[in-house]
């Protein structure tokens, strides 16, 4: 047992250490992206599959409520938490669907879309991304392995360095997570000079 978990974080520590060396700069563009977002008064819709649609409600979760500093709810939904509109959609118009249904009923010019696939490939998460960037909304990808095809509809696309699923979700989270305090930094910034 000992040596299973020996295992599993040394592997996490390979990710982490692959993930700063090859994707520091993606991370700012990420981070400026989203920060900008926030400033121009605009939302950020977030969406992916399965441990994706957790990531997904965490960092929602994280910027509505509160991250780590005292400050305002942020408007920050995640497309994977209503039951009525995912059956729905997926029962009349099918699950490769159901995120791109609410890009189109939520998304307005400006707002930030992050999609997240550990594959890249999921196709409901390339859907909504690709009507977002048609909509002149900013597009943020998460995946993994060699990035699939997510590329093509992001304005950045942070490829985890991985082909081991937890392992990508691990990074996705910590990213989650630099987002939500570039934009605090911001905020507590703000807060200051007022």
């Amino acid at each position: 047992m000992m040596e299973m978990i020996h295992k599993e974080i040394n592997a996490h520590k390979e990710a982490l250490e692959k993930t700063v060396e090859c994707l520091q700069s993606h991370i700012y563009t990420a981070c400026v992206i989203a920060t900008e977002t926030i400033k121009k008064g605009n939302k950020i819709l977030i969406f992916g599959n399965g441990g994706s649609a957790a990531d997904a409600q965490h960092i929602a979760a994280e910027l509505s409520g509160r991250y780590k500093c005292e400050r305002r709810g942020l408007p920050a939904i995640a497309l994977t938490t209503d039951t009525s509109v995912l059956t729905a959609v997926g029962n009349d118009f099918g699950f490769d669907r159901i995120f791109d249904r609410q890009v189109e009923a939520l998304a307005q010019k400006g707002d930030l879309l992050i999609g997240i696939s550990t594959s890249g490939c999921s196709k409901n998460v390339l859907r909504a991304l690709s009507l977002g960037q048609h909509m002149g909304c900013k597009t943020i990808g998460f995946s993994g392995r060699d990035g699939g095809v997510m590329g093509e509809f992001c304005d950045v696309n942070i490829v985890i360095p991985s082909d081991d699923t937890p392992r990508i979700q691990e990074m996705h989270g910590m990213i989650g997570h630099i987002i939500c305090q570039a934009i605090d930094t911001w905020m507590s910034s703000e807060k200051e000079s007022k």
